[in-house]
């Protein structure tokens, strides 16, 4: 057996105002806070004893405060050695998992937040760890092929919506496990989601000649489509570009440095003296600032139709836009990964799958001629 592995724990005591000595546990070497993920060495409960207690109640109370911490202290140590040699405390099947779903989701990407509120919502709003069984989770998994969304709740939530959903579900449960919450990763029993393929629209080079000589009656709408069409931003970047993320970079030519908002990252990406004159004239504040987020709505449409493109475009095509003209213009597709941010170029393969010309020029590549 190792030396040393179990931290010790101490009850002491330190001073406050008014005569009053402030009791706290002392740990020694540090342990991870479960609440906060960081080192501490310290834990106060809140009990306060008297520093020179001179009547019989002060000593009377201070006995009952220093009891009480030595109980806690017991429990801490117990709780500790229960970690440090893999056994799953008593205690742990009681603690608030939806609690802990809700804190793990906090600054992290929208859908995580998404994932909580369908299992709040599945769990009816109380769920322990000892509610967290294989049959338990199944259930999650059925429930999220049938639900409606949240927001728009006579509407079924899509399959693919519902994978990431799971994914994340199960990415939490592996948290749990490696922070010794639950006694196995349940991950081992359960069935991911499978994702169905989504065939997506995008604008040909023509199309988007097209539809950058139509007029449309909201510029800033105009502006900041082709802007998405030539860059990849997306709708929520664009929205919140500001003329001060638009500067030189290292090499003295002018570029975007911008956090994007889906990801949290910092990233520079490279103006052309195009996508400069759609920013317009350089003065403070957002770039798009005569842009608004609902005209990405039935204002885009009009115009789309107004330039007789019939397909079915979203603002967020634009962004599918400019990764398949990327491809399908030779940009080769770890540089599109890197221009769009994506996490892994498997996302970016996706586009290239749209190319048909690809196919047909890599049939053509053999010959036996």
């Amino acid at each position: 057996m190792r030396k040393n592995t179990v931290p010790s724990v101490n009850v002491r005591t330190a001073k406050m105002t008014k005569g009053r000595l402030s009791v706290y546990l002392d740990f020694y070497p540090a342990v991870r806070n479960p609440q906060t993920n960081r080192n501490t060495r310290r834990e106060y409960l809140g009990f306060y004893i008297y520093e020179n207690p001179t009547t019989q109640f002060q000593k009377e109370y201070n006995e009952s405060i220093l009891n009480r911490a030595e109980l806690i202290r017991c429990r801490r140590q117990e709780q500790l050695i229960n970690s440090e040699f893999g056994f799953l405390d008593r205690e742990t099947p009681k603690l608030d998992f939806l609690a802990y779903f809700e804190r793990k989701s906090k600054g992290r990407h929208q859908k995580w937040k998404c994932s909580y509120l369908h299992f709040r919502q599945f769990t009816k709003g109380s769920c322990t760890f000892g509610d967290i069984t294989i049959d338990f989770c199944n259930k999650f998994r059925s429930y999220l092929l049938n639900a409606n969304q949240i927001k728009h709740t006579k509407r079924k939530i899509n399959r693919n919506s519902a994978a990431g959903y799971f994914s994340l579900f199960r990415a939490l449960l592996k948290e749990a496990h490696k922070e010794r919450l639950l006694k196995e990763n349940l991950n081992d029993y359960l069935d991911q989601i499978d994702y169905e393929e989504v065939k997506k629209d995008f604008l040909t080079v023509d199309e988007v000649k097209k539809l950058a000589a139509t007029e449309c009656r909201l510029p800033g709408l105009k502006r900041a489509s082709l802007f998405s069409i030539l860059t990849g931003l997306r709708l929520s970047d664009i929205l919140n570009l500001k003329w001060e993320d638009i500067r030189q970079d290292a090499d003295g030519e002018i570029s975007m440095f911008i956090r994007i908002q889906k990801t949290k990252k910092e990233t520079c990406h490279p103006l052309s003296a195009e996508m400069l004159a759609l920013c317009g004239e350089r003065k403070t504040g957002k770039v798009f600032k005569d842009f608004q987020r609902h005209m990405a709505q039935r204002p885009l449409q009009e115009w789309l139709k107004a330039a007789g493109i019939t397909k079915h475009i979203t603002f967020h095509k634009f962004r599918d836009t400019f990764a398949t003209l990327q491809l399908a213009a030779g940009t080769d597709i770890f540089t599109v990964s890197k221009l769009l941010d994506h996490a892994n170029v498997t996302t970016t393969q996706i586009y290239a799958q749209l190319l048909p010309s690809a196919k047909r020029i890599t049939t053509d590549r053999i010959s036996l001629k």
